[in-house]
């Protein structure tokens, strides 16, 4: 369970940057290339869509450490896998970023998220929950 909950503390933190990303917030520079200092309308939408996405991560990373019961078994299990693909895309794009504030700050992030996606996704956060019970 320490790993979902830490997973979720850092998807929180990047949803509260989202929001701001969708609310105009000037941290452009750190985001979606950092080609706008402030995003443009279609990016906001995204950054909005960012948050439902990490939402449905924190889902699935609870439900596969078995600390909530909402999803079939195979369903946690298979969705943790493609998060950790989706998180080491992330960590690649991030990496390709133009913009050096999104390349220093955004991939420790995905690489982060990556490694504790593929713990939670091995079920080692499964297993120290078995281990406590």
């Amino acid at each position: 369970m320490p790993l979902a909950l830490v997973l979720t503390v850092i998807l929180a933190l990047l949803a509260i940057f989202q929001i701001a990303l969708a609310l105009g917030a000037p941290l452009g520079r750190f985001a979606s290339g950092g080609q706008h200092r402030v995003l443009p309308a279609r990016l906001r939408i995204g950054s909005l869509v960012s948050v439902g996405i990490y939402a449905l991560i924190a889902v699935l990373a609870w439900d596969r450490v078995r600390a909530i019961d909402v999803l079939p078994g195979v369903v946690a299990q298979v969705g943790m896998w493609v998060v950790f693909a989706y998180f080491v895309l992330g960590t690649l794009m991030n990496a390709l970023s133009r913009s050096k504030p999104e390349r220093f700050t955004m991939v420790p992030v995905t690489i982060a998220l990556a490694v504790l996606s593929f713990l939670v996704a091995m079920g080692s956060g499964e297993l120290a929950m078995a281990a406590r019970a």
